[in-house]
């Protein structure tokens, strides 16, 4: 019986997995397709793609509620920000400030999960973190 392994996407890693999965490494992709796992991705994933878009950030045209449905159809489940959730940002070291990674690494501790992420900063926080390499595409 394979093991049940539970993965939470970053937003840049949910971004890419629905977008431009070819991107990520033939291994992440198979990870994000076996029904054996659970793959999330975070409501504040959404929150921070809705302020970018606010923003007008060139080369950023990503619609949160294309993304949120998207997301869905793809088979992923939404994990809703928690005040639980924000329980570990308390004791967190301070190796990145942005407050989307801080508050996703909280999470994939309050779930137990892999954080699959592009940001190698992160990895200094939890053997959780799983840091994925982009393939350029040509």
């Amino acid at each position: 019986m394979p093991s049940l392994q539970t993965y939470l996407l970053d937003t840049n890693v949910l971004l890419i997995a629905l977008v431009s999965p070819e991107r990520l490494p033939q291994e992440v992709q198979s990870w994000l397709v076996n029904p054996d796992h659970d793959i999330y991705f975070s409501s504040a994933s959404i929150w921070e793609i809705a302020i970018k878009c606010s923003l007008r950030r060139e080369g950023f045209s990503f619609l949160p509620e294309e993304i949120h449905r998207l997301a869905i159809e793809a088979g992923f489940v939404e994990l809703t920000l928690q005040s639980s959730h924000c329980y570990p940002v308390v004791n967190m070291p301070w190796h990145h400030r942005d407050p989307f990674d801080r508050i996703l690494v909280a999470q994939s501790q309050s779930l137990s999960a892999r954080l699959l992420t592009t940001d190698s900063m992160l990895s200094r926080y939890s053997d959780f973190v799983i840091v994925t390499p982009l393939e350029v595409v040509q």
